[in-house]
């Protein structure tokens, strides 16, 4: 992520904020850090790992929280504040970097931890991903407003 926050930066020539970007940058970027934080508190409670790279590590499957809203509540608030940043800049092109990391990381990276956590949890993982997506979709509206 932070890759792609330094590519925005190089790519995107910076036009000076206006009120309205700088509100929307700032509570895109509020909401999103939060919703990464609370996901990644509800983790270290539970006791499991937050460490991309070591899925089967987990010793706890996540359900509650904003792990109820998205499988990748942190992804989520990683690339919400990818998109903050590039609202701040007042750029499309900074919009590539962002783009070019959901890719990644739901191409490579949630696949490698979905098969890490399928073969740990089994049915209850296969339950969790029939009923939460994997980003956010109309699932995650009706999971909030019931939550």
């Amino acid at each position: 992520m932070l890759a792609a926050g330094v590519v925005q930066r190089v790519v995107s020539p910076s036009a000076t904020p206006s009120r309205g970007r700088t509100t929307v940058a700032v509570a895109l970027a509020v909401a999103s850090a939060s919703l990464a934080g609370a996901s990644a508190t509800r983790f270290r409670r539970s006791g499991t790992t937050v460490q991309p790279f070591e899925p089967e590590q987990a010793s706890t499957l996540v359900t509650t929280g904003a792990n109820a809203l998205t499988r990748n509540p942190m992804y989520v608030g990683m690339t919400g504040l990818l998109l903050a940043h590039a609202a701040y800049r007042g750029s499309w092109r900074a919009l590539v970097p962002a783009a070019t990391f959901v890719t990644f990381i739901d191409r490579y990276q949630v696949l490698f931890e979905e098969q890490a956590l399928a073969a740990k949890f089994g049915a209850a993982y296969d339950e969790y991903c029939a009923t939460v997506p994997r980003w956010l979709d109309v699932r995650s509206v009706a999971a909030a407003q019931s939550g």
